[in-house]
């Protein structure tokens, strides 16, 4: 058997109490004490380790920070000690060390094993470790989401199961059921964008711009403007460098370079500095005779249309009606009827996406169908024997006549709500199943079964929840269970049977119970008290265990409020002795 104890608890500068120790035993531990003197700090102590909300309010005044310490002895094979491990912590002989800090400005801190992590590993080990169930945990169990998570956690793997597939067909279906409401309530919406992406797609085909286009005719426009101006001033470089046809006696610098390149190679031989002089002029003749040669076929090429201008400019003025809508460029353009024929191709296929979805809507509604009645039937089986284990347990809280049912229905849908078909009927349908599930309880013969919301007083309804956890330790177990005045509302011989149940529980898990009942307190294997004392300056709270002697004082005290009560001695004996009776 994996083991998991919570030995004891450090609690320093937390509301109330200054600084004090709380050592619960293995078994029943029972905390009393008057009001207001702290009781519900230890809770709260607990509640920190456990990765509860930490507020500063609860920094004892003047403290920096309140520190809650825990020691939890565990067993290496448990899942808490493999979780901690895996964040890091290490053992001590055994034992887990756990703690928290609060500032006195909010902040908080947690370790674990000696390592720093963060909060929520706490509530992440607090699953394994501890249930806690206090007086929000009966008003709590009011609701019927509740109720069937209780039912559904009892039932296990055979809900489980099914839940988790109906689940992830409830998620899908939710999320086709999304996007084929947006694909119908947008049609029209998508039916104008599809209009305006095959005008602007059939204007950009009619135009057939091609890539680098613009840039192109640009420049053919800007030559075209000022033919003449180029070709005349092709004509006078020519004839600079040529000469003209026409002045036979000009000058040009092509014959003059010719003559200084004659003058240098009838005296080459003699220098070879003056050699390479002559050769370098020799290249610049040539290079001369070459650029004079483009001058004169430029000039010759030009194209001085002016009817080839004006073609020029209506294809510039097309594109650049184009340009204005649909981008910068012709580069630009392109690429906007690239995503834009995309786009529409998209939308085009919606009409193939509705009925898509629309098939696989019908498909899931289907299986959903099947599935929630599976998670019906499952639900009924174990509701059967929830029902009879919690009225077992009832039996032994001084309840033997009472019964506990539930009832497991499924509301109709209307014609305009879509609904799932359950047993050939059309119903609601939500992320659990269709269930509707609450629980019943006839107090005694005769009586009808009533929702425990209407039909249970407080004490009856502190021993159903009591019951119900019973059960569940027997199929869920953990380590530790904490109940917080769960007895509120019991007295007398139903508080006697509420004290010998728990020490029944104690038997298997280790069990903490916050407690103003001295029936209840009678039955734990250890009693601490918390004590307030003032000292005139600062109040400070203990926890004390109880034994022997004071223990009988504590129960006499809460019995009749005096210590020293003989009658209230005798009865506390009384209680002492029925309980180690039953243990």
């Amino acid at each position: 058997m994996v083991v998991v104890v919570l030995e004891e608890m450090r609690i320093r500068a937390l509301g109330v109490i200054d600084d004090a120790v709380v050592e619960l035993s293995p078994g029943f531990t029972a905390v009393t004490g008057e009001t207001g003197a702290g009781k519900t700090m230890v809770v709260t102590s607990l509640g920190l380790l456990l990765g509860g909300r930490a507020d500063a309010a609860l920094v004892r005044i003047g403290a920096k920070a309140a520190v809650v310490e825990g020691r939890i002895t565990v067993d290496g094979r448990s899942a808490v000690a493999v979780r901690a491990e895996e964040a890091g912590a290490e053992l001590d002989d055994g034992a887990l060390l756990i703690s928290r800090t609060v500032s006195a400005e909010g902040r908080s801190r947690a370790h674990v094993g000696g390592r720093s992590v963060p909060v929520g590993l706490l509530g992440e080990l607090a699953d394994d470790l501890v249930a806690v169930h206090g007086q929000t945990d009966q008003q709590g169990l009011l609701r019927p989401a509740r109720q069937r998570q209780a039912l559904d956690r009892y039932a296990g793997a055979a809900v489980a199961g099914p839940l988790e597939k109906y689940g992830a067909a409830y998620r899908r279906l939710r999320a086709v059921a999304a996007e084929l409401d947006e694909l119908t309530t947008r049609a029209r919406e998508r039916a104008q964008e599809a209009d305006l992406l095959r005008f602007g797609l059939e204007e950009i085909a009619a135009a057939e711009p091609l890539p680098g286009e613009d840039t192109e005719l640009a420049a053919e426009a800007e030559r075209l403007g000022h033919a003449e101006a180029l070709a005349s001033a092709a004509t006078a470089a020519h004839a600079a460098l040529a000469g003209h046809p026409e002045d036979p006696e000009g000058v040009d610098a092509a014959s003059l370079v010719a003559g200084a390149h004659r003058a240098l190679e009838g005296v080459r031989s003699h220098d070879p500095k003056l050699a390479a002089l002559a050769d370098r002029i020799a290249e610049v003749g040539i290079l001369m005779s070459d650029v004079a040669g483009e001058l004169a076929g430029y000039a010759d090429d030009l194209d001085a249309d002016p009817r080839r201008l004006a073609v020029v400019e209506e294809r510039r003025a097309a594109l650049s009606h184009l340009t204005r809508k649909y981008g910068q460029g012709i580069a630009d353009v392109l690429a906007w009827a690239e995503q834009g024929a995309a786009r529409l191709a998209e939308l085009d296929g919606d009409d193939d996406r509705i009925g898509e979805l629309t098939a696989e809507r019908d498909a899931l509604r289907a299986e959903l169908g099947e599935l929630a009645q599976a998670l019906s039937d499952a639900r009924t089986e174990a509701a059967a024997r929830f029902a009879d284990a919690v009225t077992a347990e009832l039996a032994s809280l001084a309840m033997p006549h009472a019964r506990v049912t539930f009832a497991i229905s499924q509301s109709e849908a209307a014609e305009e709500t879509a609904g799932i078909e359950v047993g050939g009927r059309a119903v609601l349908f939500g992320p659990h199943g269709a269930d509707e599930v609450e629980l019943l309880l006839a107090p005694h013969p005769g009586a009808p079964p009533r929702p425990i919301a209407k039909g249970a007083s407080g004490g009856e309804l502190s021993r159903v929840m009591l019951a119900v956890e019973v059960v569940f330790a027997g199929s869920d177990p953990v380590p530790t269970y904490l109940f917080d005045e769960v007895d509120q509302g019991v007295g007398g011989k139903a508080a006697v049977e509420v004290g010998r149940r728990l020490a029944k529980l104690a038997r298997t898990a280790q069990v903490v119970v916050v407690t103003h009942l001295p029936q209840v307190a009678a039955f734990a294997d250890r009693h601490l008290v918390v004590e307030k004392t003032n000292d005139g300056a600062v109040t400070r709270s203990g926890v004390k265990a109880m034994e022997g002697e004071d223990r009988v004082r504590e129960l006499s005290r809460m019995l009749a409020g005096q210590e020293d009560s003989e009658l209230a001695r005798a009865h506390a004996e009384e209680l002492l002795e029925t309980a180690r009776a039953t243990r």
